[in-house]
């Protein structure tokens, strides 16, 4: 683990800290509820209304909806964790008008960093759901704020330019 990664742990355990016990008692009922999608759906959209804006909420819905391979759904929360740390940033409310002056993207800044692994999320959702010129945009903005690729954005674009490429092409 980075001191990058422990930093981000610290930010997001603040989160989790300032949860609010029953939403807490909501991601877990949702989550021994994963099988049954009507009552684990109830759970987290219970969550959500307890705290709407904490990411942790955020995230368990992100995944719920990303392992059940609901991917327009896990889009969705991904496009929510854009808002909603793009407001505590007081960074533009659109990604494509987030530019490297917005913010220190370079620091390991935890929320900075949530706000780069949001957009990294939402250009590998783009890609799977086979959109994938709005997902090379998301992509490509992604290496903008982050040029140093500390959160991995070029694999995406790697991925995007040996698609239809036989493996024998080197």
């Amino acid at each position: 683990m980075t001191e990058g990664d422990a930093i981000e742990n610290v930010w997001f355990a603040t989160r989790y800290r300032s949860l609010p016990a029953v939403a807490e008692e909501q991601l877990r009922l949702a989550s021994l509820a994963y099988a049954d999608d009507t009552k684990a759906e109830m759970h987290l959209a219970l969550a959500r209304a307890i705290a709407p804006n904490n990411p942790v909420v955020l995230v368990g819905e992100y995944r719920y909806y990303f392992y059940k391979g609901r991917l327009t759904e896990a889009l969705n929360i991904a496009i929510a964790c854009l808002r909603m740390i793009a407001q505590e940033l007081h960074l533009p409310v659109r990604w494509q008008d987030v530019m490297p002056a917005h913010a220190n993207f370079r620091s390991d800044e935890p929320a900075h960093r949530f706000y780069l692994f949001a957009l990294k999320a939402y250009a590998y959702l783009l890609l799977r759901l086979n959109l994938m010129h709005e997902g090379r945009i998301a992509a490509d903005h992604l290496l903008l704020l982050d040029p140093e690729n500390k959160v991995g954005g070029q694999v995406l674009l790697d991925v995007l330019d040996r698609a239809g490429k036989d493996d024998y092409d080197d």
